[in-house]
């Protein structure tokens, strides 16, 4: 049997579409609906699972390249996503997330071997991948494309 971990965030509706999300021990974020529904006084969900993708995968690149003993800088992450209507409804089609690095790639000798290997570290990717289209791609610090989308 597979070893499971489990966790919970617990939402409360303020107001409107307002709601306070509470991680626990990592304290509270507030997420809201853009006009017309909410007030966009915070991100919505479609923002919030984009930045999940985003963080997971640049955790994950981290990861890979460290377990090298290698440095690969203060890594950034932007990530875009598209809506569109399926079945009638609005759905997140596709997430497209690009990863810089903040150092060169020729200061990162096993840069390969971990971006061969560093997406399916990324839990929450792999798991969005069964049902939204996520292309990723890496740039070293001089925007020298590494892995193309």
């Amino acid at each position: 049997m597979a070893e499971q971990h489990e966790f919970s965030v617990s939402l409360t509706l303020l107001q409107g579409y307002k709601f306070e999300v509470d991680f626990g021990e990592f304290g509270q974020a507030f997420t809201d609906e853009p006009a017309p529904l909410g007030e966009g006084d915070g991100p919505n969900p479609s923002r919030l699972l984009a930045a999940s993708v985003a963080n997971c995968l640049a955790a994950s690149l981290l990861f890979a390249i460290r377990k090298f003993k290698e440095e690969p800088g203060k890594v950034t992450a932007t990530v875009s996503g598209a809506l569109e209507r399926q079945d009638g409804r609005w759905r997140i089609g596709k997430l497209d997330v690009q990863l810089q690095l903040g150092n060169s790639a020729q200061a990162i000798p096993h840069l390969e071997r971990a971006l061969d290997q560093f997406e399916n570290f990324c839990v929450v990717t792999q798991s969005v991948r069964q049902g939204i289209d996520v292309s990723v791609s890496v740039v070293d610090s001089d925007k020298i494309p590494l892995k193309q989308a």
